[in-house]
């Protein structure tokens, strides 16, 4: 058999996860575990433009296909002309198995559009919006609870082993020139939803708790927005803590590969720590950490359970189930990720 005809029958392999960010990390696996089995398959992966830069250099990635979805919200002129360029990239791609990794609509409709004969996701119990499955050809039962075990059972059918989890941060090019230099923790208050960010004035006794009981410095995120909660962070540090200006994904990135320690929501900046292999401690208030919580690190998130806990609502302010959460008990928690003891 000739060498091209031999490629001709590899699969061409689409991943649709356009964001968020933290949704992004846990489908890392995924590509991981595809690479695996089919070492030479070419593999796709569409990504909002926004969190691209994660994925660009990626080891084990053939092709990224960005999708300003976000900017064609806010519509704009020469919305339709990238659209048309969007598509065409998509089928120059020519997809012959499509993987939806999000569960709604969207994900599901650019499966679909890819032109993807086999079209692979979770069945209608299991999507966010359950009447999306109609998009796909092939419906997959979510296997285990955690986002990356239910993104793994997708590609469970093309032969991927859905129990070994890789992360793979060695093909994660993103960050890695932009690591800043000497020995800090790394804190992101920052999050998308209002209640799932602990109090700017809280993060700052954490943060003076640490910085005196380890003798580091706390660098505190602030990215496109965050300025003004960093600053708050900083001032209730006691000295402690700088701002750390991450206007870029792979400023974060950096950021939070060269930290001795992340603390963080459930956020992007938790999720990277975990993928990157770095200790964490994840504050979690709406969002069960069982589902959405560091991969099998339990003792790296905390929470305070009440009757509605883990309700997944966005809202606009932290409610009980943060507020609950002492700053002292993140901070005893952080140091014991280290093995080290408070002062």
């Amino acid at each position: 058999m000739s060498r091209d005809a031999a490629s001709s029958r590899l699969p061409r392999i689409l991943l649709v996860r356009t964001s968020a960010l933290g949704d992004i990390v846990h489908s890392l696996p995924v590509l991981a575990a595809l690479r695996r089995r089919w070492p030479e398959a070419e593999i796709g992966w569409v990504v909002d433009e926004a969190f691209a830069p994660l994925l660009e250099g990626h080891e084990l990635l053939d092709r990224l296909i960005p999708v300003p979805l976000r900017r064609w919200r806010r519509g704009g002129a020469g919305r339709a002309r990238e659209i048309a360029g969007f598509l065409a990239a998509l089928r120059r791609f020519r997809a012959g198995i499509a993987l939806d990794l999000m569960g709604n609509h969207k994900g599901a409709l650019l499966a679909r559009l890819s032109g993807a004969g086999r079209r692979l996701g979770l069945g209608r119990a299991d999507r966010r919006e359950p009447s999306s499955a109609l998009w796909l050809s092939e419906t997959v039962a979510a296997a285990g609870v955690h986002a990356v075990e239910r993104a793994l059972a997708v590609a469970a059918p093309l032969g991927a082993d859905p129990g070994a989890v890789d992360f793979a941060p060695g093909a994660l090019a993103c960050g890695r020139e932009r690591v800043p230099p000497g020995d800090y923790l790394f804190l992101h208050p920052g999050a998308a939803w209002g209640n799932k960010r602990y109090p700017a004035e809280r993060w700052g006794r954490v943060a003076e708790r640490l910085g005196a009981a380890l003798g580091l410095p706390v660098r505190v995120g602030a990215g496109p927005g965050e300025r003004e909660l960093a600053d708050r962070v900083v001032a209730a540090s006691g000295g402690r803590a700088v701002v750390h200006d991450a206007p870029s994904i792979p400023d974060l990135v950096g950021a939070v590969r060269g930290a001795r320690l992340v603390l963080a929501g459930d956020t992007g900046a938790a999720h990277l720590a975990r993928a990157l292999d770095r200790p964490l401690v994840a504050v979690h208030g709406p969002t069960d950490p069982e589902r959405h919580g560091p991969w099998r690190a339990r003792d790296a998130a905390i929470w305070f359970r009440l009757p509605c806990s883990f309700c997944h609502q966005r809202m606009d302010e932290a409610k009980p189930c943060l507020l609950r959460i002492e700053p002292e008990q993140i901070a005893e928690r952080a140091l014991a990720q280290l093995g080290a003891t408070a002062v």
